[in-house]
């Protein structure tokens, strides 16, 4: 091996000057006279002494240790460059790869919702929505308040929120790379005035949802319908692979219920973007799915005059609550559910303001409460078919069996009025349904002297065969489920014991009794039809986003013959006297025979009762059932049975016309 060695010679001026001498080194040694030469003639610049000092502080240990720290540091960063570039190779190019090439969504439009005779109830409008994608605005923040600025000025939304917007979200997170949400339902010229500027922005998007628009012909409609809006936060969490910031979602009614069907399943497409994000190219594109329409069992036209009759009648008794829904008793299809007051729930759809909710929510006639379905009221006479079933399938009573009705009936010093003054006279099964004789009923609910009655267990058993104190499962969400009280319920909540008063009251819907008119109108509708409970329901078919026959909701009863066919009958012939002879005479003047029975509920307080109806026609065989309840309406022969005359006329007079 070659090396050189330094020497101190003296030139001719005798100043001290270094020369190269060459050498070589072999077998790896070198003589013990050309080391010691090496040491002192290298570092022999102040004389001899000053040469050994030198030589002996030079530590070669120390050049290992260098050597040994670089060769780490090497070995560090080169295995480093190989993870890099092997390990993870492919996962940077893929990242690089997104810089170039992203994958964006398309979204499916929403399914329509008609009525039983296809009309469109909804449909799909334009929504310019803005939102941001954060890891492609720009990282000075000079250029980022420009364009922020420039998004205000042109869209009116305050800085201040954009703002907000941004810094919420962490650079860290996916949410990073994803949409972020900024304002949506913006005006058609703010649009066009962003989507200018749009190219010049870089992570400033504008896109073009659709939203719902509803009909608003009857608002009744809202309580059905429901509405969509922009997803919370919560319900993301709940959905976090179906949906985005920038998604809108069922919040209530048919909207909410059958979101599945409705949303359908968004597409792809793979897009090459520029340095701003945005799109140069289509690379390859996955087609959306369109969500599923429905058809509804509701008849829009009834609707319309359904609420239109209540609304004049409530009007003129300066009442303003109430209910109504018509039924086909054969399978259970709901042609019309009304509840007022209601609202308008465009509001909602459209992005729903402070001050329009807070009205709502501080209105105290409640208008977003659907009192239909969610409404619980004391059932008044209306239990009245279900008590007289149960006596006389139970065998207490036959369709002959009678009693005195004076006045009412005391028990020690309580005294349970009939209606009417003097009381009723002889009273059977049928009489005492066509008009109300309550003292009929306490005695074949509670018992009387020596008549055992059914007993407060076997009433309840009863009721809630016919669905009472439980949900039917109708496809809308805040379905209510009554109350029936129990012997074991007023004992523990109370702490004393059932009387026989409870019993009687029990037998004609008073006391804690608390009904749905949902519930009321599908035990009307198993006295119509013979004995079958369907579950109630709105949608009627599924169709395809072309309107192609997907299925049929069916209509299966959930339960049968509870009361046999003979005792249905003696229960319906009494309905049909209610009308004939009984508290409902004014239904005589409909187009068809009618069956029904009213009801005056007695409420807490100091308020005036409530006011029921409910029937169905034509009496032989019945094509629709009805419930009417008016919200402190005081009499149902007075004021909910002038309603459905008004109702029934229409409907048999365009269905006769047509």
């Amino acid at each position: 091996m070659m090396f050189y060695n330094k020497k101190l010679i003296k030139n001719k001026k005798n100043e001290d000057i270094f020369s190269i001498q060459e050498g070589k080194i072999k077998n790896g040694v070198i003589s013990n006279a050309y080391r010691l030469n090496w040491t002192e003639e290298i570092f022999s610049f102040g004389g001899k002494n000053q040469a050994r000092q030198l030589g002996k502080s030079f530590n070669y240990s120390l050049i290992v240790l260098i050597g040994l720290f670089f060769f780490i540091i090497l070995s560090l960063l080169l295995s480093r460059s190989l993870y890099l570039q092997i390990v993870k190779g492919s996962y940077y190019h893929s990242m690089a790869e997104g810089n170039r090439i992203r994958i964006e969504r398309i979204e499916a439009k929403r399914g329509i919702i008609y009525d039983r005779n296809k009309k469109p109830l909804v449909r799909n409008i334009a929504n310019f929505l803005l939102y941001f994608i954060p890891s492609d605005l720009p990282k000075d923040e000079k250029e980022l308040d420009k364009i922020i600025k420039k998004v205000s000025q042109i869209s009116s939304i305050e800085e201040k929120i954009i703002y907000e917007n941004i810094n919420k979200i962490d650079k860290k997170n996916i949410d990073y790379y994803n949409p972020l949400f900024i304002a949506d339902n913006i005006p058609y010229e703010k649009a066009m005035l962003l989507y200018t500027e749009e190219g010049s922005m870089p992570g400033v998007f504008l896109t073009n949802k659709t939203r719902r628009e509803y009909d608003i012909s009857c608002f009744s409609f809202s309580h059905i319908l429901g509405y969509t809006g922009k997803i919370s936060e919560s319900e993301l969490k709940k959905y976090p692979n179906q949906y985005q910031l920038i998604d809108y979602i069922g919040k209530m009614g048919i909207e909410y219920f059958w979101e599945n069907e409705l949303k359908g399943f968004n597409g792809k497409k793979n897009i090459e973007v520029d340095a701003f994000g945005k799109e140069k190219k289509i690379i390859s594109e996955e087609p959306a799915k369109d969500g599923n329409n429905l058809i509804l069992s509701i008849d829009s036209e009834l609707q319309k005059k359904a609420e239109e009759v209540m609304a004049v009648n409530l009007s003129k008794l300066k009442l303003n609550k109430g209910s109504i829904i018509i039924s086909d008793p054969n399978n259970g299809e709901i042609l019309s559910l009304v509840s007022l007051p209601s609202y308008d729930n465009n509001i909602f759809a459209r992005g729903i303001k402070k001050e329009e909710y807070e009205a709502l929510l501080n209105n105290k006639d409640n208008p977003l409460f659907n009192r239909s379905i969610s409404g619980e009221y004391p059932s008044g006479s209306t239990i009245k078919p279900i008590i007289a079933s149960a006596a006389l399938e139970e065998g207490i009573i036959n369709e002959h069996t009678s009693f005195t009705s004076s006045g009412g009936i005391k028990v020690g010093q309580w005294f349970f009025p009939d209606w009417k003054a003097g009381g009723h006279g002889i009273t059977d099964v049928r009489k005492a349904l066509a008009q109300s004789i309550n003292t009929f009923f306490y005695i074949i609910g509670g018992g009387y002297q020596d008549f055992k009655g059914l007993g407060a267990d076997t009433i309840v058993k009863y009721e809630k065969l016919f669905g009472l104190s439980s949900q039917l499962g109708i496809d809308l969400p805040g379905e209510a489920s009554g109350f029936l009280p129990t012997k074991d319920w007023k004992e523990k909540t109370t702490g004393e014991k059932w009387y026989i008063g409870n019993t009687y009251h029990l037998s004609i819907g008073q006391g804690d009794t608390l009904v749905t008119p949902l519930q009321v109108s599908t035990y009307t509708s198993y006295f119509a039809n013979g004995g079958k409970l369907f579950r109630p329901h709105l949608v009627k078919e599924i169709l395809s986003s072309d309107d192609k026959k997907i299925s049929e909701i069916e209509s299966s009863p959930i339960r049968s013959d509870i009361i046999s066919k003979y005792n249905i009958q003696i229960v319906r012939e009494g309905m049909r006297q209610t009308v004939t002879e009984g508290s409902a005479r004014s239904l005589n003047s409909v187009i068809v025979p009618v069956a029904g029975k009213t009801g005056t509920a007695q409420t807490s307080g100091d308020k005036e009762p409530h006011a029921w109806f409910i029937g169905f026609a034509p009496y032989d065989n019945p094509q629709i059932a009805i419930t009417v309840l008016i919200e402190n309406g005081v009499e149902g022969s007075t004021v909910a049975v002038p309603i459905a005359r008004d109702i029934l006329n229409w409907y048999f007079s365009r269905d006769k016309k047509n």
